[in-house]
């Protein structure tokens, strides 16, 4: 990224921001074929930093709508309800009888939703201007 960018311009992002976005800068969204080779170049400690956000895997809801991400934060809200609703009736129904266990696991999984999602979603919301409903906008699956 040059220095005419409103990432560089701006005094206001931590310089892990500054990195994740530039490696998203230069090479596109985790769907974005260039993507993959790059990331699987890096060390595994910044793979971890661009790939992953620990602040969102422990504190996912809140620190969505601290970085004003709550469009997709409201999604990933209403997809995390439906989704354990349905799993207790199902659980319910045939008296699942590690329901418990269950539930933590989907919690857990939900977690590392966050975690995997946070970082391009707010790199597309700062840098691109582009702040939609789709959580899992630009996202490879």
């Amino acid at each position: 990224m040059n220095t005419s960018d409103p990432v560089n311009a701006s005094g206001h992002y931590s310089d892990k921001w500054k990195e994740r976005f530039a490696f998203f800068e230069a090479h596109g969204g985790p769907s974005a074929p260039g993507f993959r080779p790059a990331l699987k170049q890096l060390p595994f400690l910044k793979k971890v930093k661009i790939n992953f956000n620990f602040f969102a895997f422990f504190f996912g809801p809140v620190y969505l709508f601290i970085l004003g991400l709550w469009k997709k934060n409201l999604c990933i809200i209403a997809i995390m309800i439906v989704v354990s609703v349905a799993l207790n009736i199902v659980m319910d129904m045939f008296e699942f009888r590690y329901a418990k266990e269950a539930s933590s696991a989907l919690g857990f999984a939900f977690n590392a939703l966050y975690g995997q999602l946070t970082n391009y979603a707010y790199y597309l919301k700062e840098v691109k201007g582009e702040q939609g409903w789709n959580p899992f906008e630009g996202l490879r699956w």
